[in-house]
Formats: C-alpha cells, structure tokens, sequence
C-alpha cells in the first residue's frame, strides 16, 4: 500500500441522498507516476457532485475510468451497489454512463449532425435515417439556445459553438450519468446560463452530473457536492451550501488564496509596437476588425477584454500574420512591419500562444521536447542534421524556467496536465526569442495553481521589456493582471482604462456598446 500523508485529512459528508455510482479505493498507476492514489468518490443521483483539484491532481484519469477509457490498477466501480468491470467507453455507454473530455472529441471534416450521431446513428431499414438524425441535431441545438445549422462542418464553426456541439452529443444519449469535464472553458457567460438551464433539467429528471471545472464561482453555482483532490489523492469533501472561494482554494494548493495572484509595479519603456487602423473585412460585407490603433510598451502587460465575438482573437491572429485579408500599418521599435506571414512574423519578433492549444498549439502525436521546438527547429540544424544536444539543453532549460512538471522532456504531450501542455506553449513561444508575446485565453482549462504560475510567467516577462498582449473573458484575470485595459466590441476600441482606474463595471459597460464612435472620436480630440 502507498504511503499517506497524515497532514491531509478528508471532511466527511453526512448525505441521505441515493448513491447511484460509486467508485471504491480506485488506485491508478502509470510508467513513472502515481496518478491516483486509493481514492474513493460518491455519485449522488439526481445532484451536481463537483470534482476538483489542480491540473495532475487525477480528476481527468478518475473519469476516464468511470467512463471506460482507462482500467484502474486496483480499486472497484459499484453502479446500483452492485459491482461493474468497464473494458471500453461502449460498456459505460450500455450502462448508461456519457461523458463530454475537456479536450474536444469531434471529427472537423464532418457535421455538426454527423459528430452527434457518430459511432450511434438513427438505423431504418438498414439505412441511416439522415432527415431524423438532422430533425433531432436541431432540436438539441435548440434546447441549448443557438443558433448553429446541424449541416455545417464542426471544422468551420468556433470554439465555442464546437463546445455546444459536445455537448449536445452528449445530451443524444439517455445517460443516467453526465460526467462534464471544463463543459464552459470555451462558452460565454450567456452560453454558460444556458448549460445551467439544461443541467437543472436533467437533475429534475435524476440524472446525476459529475461537474468538473477550474472556474471556481461556478462550481459553488451549480454544484451540490465537491470532492477535492490533490496530488491523486482525496483531500476533502463538502456540501457546496457550506463552503465558499478561499476554502476551495486553499483545499486544491494547500495554501493561502491571496498569495496566487500578485501583480508586481513595473516601469514601462519605450513604444514596442505600434498598431494603426488595423482592419479585417468580414465575408459579405462588414469588419471582423474595425481600424484599430493602439500603442504597446515595453514591459507592459496590455489587457483586451471583451464578449464573444468582440474581435480579440482575430486582433492577435492578425498581429501573428495568421490573417492575410487583415490591413493596416505596425511598426516596431519604430520600424515598420511589412511581413505578412507567420513565419515571418515569427521572425520579426510576435509570437502567439493560441486560445485553441490541441488544434494550434500542439501536435498530440510528438513528444514534448519536438512540440517545444516546433517554431524554432531551424536554430538547431547542423548542416543537413539536427543539434540533438542543444535541442535537449534548450528544451530543458524552459522545463526548469516553467517549472513544467515532466518526468522527461521525451514524454509524449497528451501525457502531460493541461496546465503543463500550456506551458509547453509558452515555452515554444520563448524559444523563438520573441519581442511581443500575444496571449490569448492563455488560463482557458487549468486551474488556479496553474493560472497563477501562468500569470508569473507573465509578469516576468514583462520584467525583461517583453511586450505582452494578454485576451481574457474573465474581468478578474484582466483586472488583476494588465498595465492598461482596452474594451473590444463589435470589432471596434471601446474603452481604454489604466490599472489604476478599470473596474469590472467600466470593462462590462465598454464591451458593452454598439460600435464605438463616442471612443475613436474622444482620442482624436485628445490627439
């Protein structure tokens, strides 16, 4: 038996309610690490029973199990008090158990009806129903409030919208179990209500929810019970009623929730980048970005806030040359930029960390040291070789700098937590030796441990006279982090705010307006 740390101490829970899963003593063991350790977790019928922990804290291998995917070293799965033995996600399907991964499981190259009914199409006669399928994809669609046609290609549809998609997919089976793994890590706060409604809904009609999510606030939301783990063992467990933020916290990191985010006084330099009338015209007529102008320093940490589709992702994607329909002028450092791909715009000195990590910032089939040197391989060419020792040097040293949790940089990526993949991002990004870093939903799908070291990273890149661009959906993450705060909406600057002076109400009020003028027309005044 593995050693238990006597310092963590499980609070008991005295629930009355049906107990309709049940996982026992469940002990996962890969090559290497113990990813849970004699962890035992209750699934109340009817009721939101919340998982949490930091990245690598087990949660997502603990689902993986009850749905199939992974078999436990040791332990046992009780469905109905009686015991079950799960060999594929097709016998927790049969028994009535569907899951939505926090990484996207949809096929790009079909459609949204086509991803619903994948693998469990509507047969009649031998023949797959098409009209039924796409008649019942509609309806689903509906009933989660969007407006999305089920004969698109999931490919061309947003993260967002593809997130919807999920989630639909997993409403079309009659599950007795939900397991949710981040469901809203890429939804607005609007979208997100949306998914309340329909998780209330299928509470009345007993289904019970495993919830797991890094927004904190949202977990005490919609949550009923929460089960806390922390390095693959169970730390605590608690009636969502009686408990608040900091006790969250505190359980998830062991120690003190003022201390995760800190923003330290910096002296700005020098303009870094210059951006004028930056514009991207919108298929059949309209702006996605509407001549934007903005000034970035040197050392500062320049926040964009604003709702879905306000135009903050396709700013930075045009920043990175991901955009060749974009216009307009950059200079940096006073040079002008006349690059027009990404490629060079890498060279040049920009750099994005993508909001969509598995599809643009990654390649699930390499390793960790390939995928961290993916922008940047051609530093280490030899001749018609690869420099395989400064490859490894160079990798290394950003696992040390990040603090990237990896037993080898020879690991496969999908081995790794999400918070950890992300700093592989990063650290891809750093390797290329980049002036302006462009953000975007870096913190989308880890936890709060992560997202605060995420956010020193940040802060001491800034320190070093790095440009930081930094996207966020969340008004705390921006207020907490950025210099100076400029408010997108509709494709459009609509409100500027020092650290000093945002609140969340200017920031919602900003993004808030229809397309700006009152904003453009008072900085040509004070110009």
């Amino acid at each position: 038996m593995l050693e238990h740390s006597p310092s963590l101490e499980v609070e008991s829970v005295d629930a009355p309610e049906e107990i309709v899963l049940s996982a026992e003593n469940i002990t996962k063991i890969f090559p290497g690490t113990v990813a849970l350790d004699d962890v035992s977790f209750k699934v109340r019928k009817g009721k939101v029973n919340v998982l949490i922990g930091e990245n690598g804290a087990g949660k997502s291998t603990l689902m993986k199990i009850l749905a199939g995917v992974e078999r436990p070293t040791s332990g046992k799965i009780l469905l109905d008090e009686q015991e079950i033995h799960l060999h594929s996600p097709l016998d927790a399907t049969r028994l009535g158990i569907g899951i939505i991964y926090q990484e996207l499981n949809l096929c790009a190259n079909l459609s949204v009806t086509d991803n619903i009914y994948l693998a469990r199409e509507l047969i009649n006669k031998g023949l797959i129903n098409q009209k039924s399928e796409k008649q019942h994809a509609q309806e689903l669609i509906q009933r989660l409030e969007q407006n999305i046609d089920p004969s698109e290609l999931v490919g061309d549809l947003r993260i967002g919208q593809q997130q919807i998609v999920e989630i639909a997919k997993a409403l079309a089976q009659e599950v007795r179990i939900l397991i949710m793994d981040e469901p809203t890590s890429a939804l607005s706060a609007a979208e997100v209500e949306v998914l309340f409604r329909v998780i209330r809904e299928l509470k009345s009609r007993g289904v019970a929810i495993i919830y797991i999510s890094h927004k904190l606030e949202e977990l005490l939301q919609i949550g009923d019970y929460i089960t806390v783990l922390r390095d693959g063992r169970k730390v605590a467990e608690a009636e969502a009623s009686k408990i608040n933020v900091s006790w969250l916290i505190e359980k998830m990191v062991g120690r003190n929730p003022a201390a995760l985010f800190t923003r330290a006084e910096r002296k700005l330099g020098e303009v870094l980048l210059k951006v004028e009338d930056l514009t991207l015209p919108r298929a059949g007529g309209g702006y996605v970005l509407d001549h934007v102008s903005f000034e970035l320093r040197e050392g500062e940490i320049l926040g964009f806030y604003g709702l879905m589709g306000a135009g903050r992702s396709d700013l930075v994607d045009c920043l990175a040359g991901a955009r060749p329909m974009a216009t307009g002028k950059l200079w940096l450092n006073g040079e002008p930029v006349n690059s027009k791909t990404v490629s060079e715009r890498i060279q040049n000195g920009f750099v994005l960390i993508p909001e969509d990590r598995q599809r643009y910032g990654l390649v699930q089939t390499l390793s960790v040291i390939d995928n961290m040197l993916l922008a940047s391989l051609k530093n280490y060419i030899k001749g018609i070789f690869l420099a395989r020792k400064q490859e490894k040097e160079a990798s290394q040293r950003q696992v040390k700098e990040l603090s990237i949790r990896v037993a080898s940089v020879q690991q496969p990526i999908t081995s790794l937590s999400g918070g950890n993949q992300q700093k592989v991002v990063v650290a891809k990004g750093l390797l290329t030796h980049p002036k302006v870093l462009l953000l975007d939903e870096p913190t989308r799908g880890i936890d709060v441990g992560a997202k605060s070291e995420i956010f020193e990273i940040m802060s001491r890149l800034a320190a070093q006279k790095y440009g930081v661009i930094f996207v966020s959906s969340e008004l705390k993450e921006i207020l907490a982090m950025s210099d100076r705060i400029l408010v997108m909406s509709k494709g459009a600057i609509t409100g500027e705010f020092s650290h000093q002076e945002a609140t969340e109400e200017k920031l919602v009020n900003a993004s808030a307006i229809g397309h700006g003028p009152s904003y453009k027309a008072s900085q040509q005044g004070a110009g």
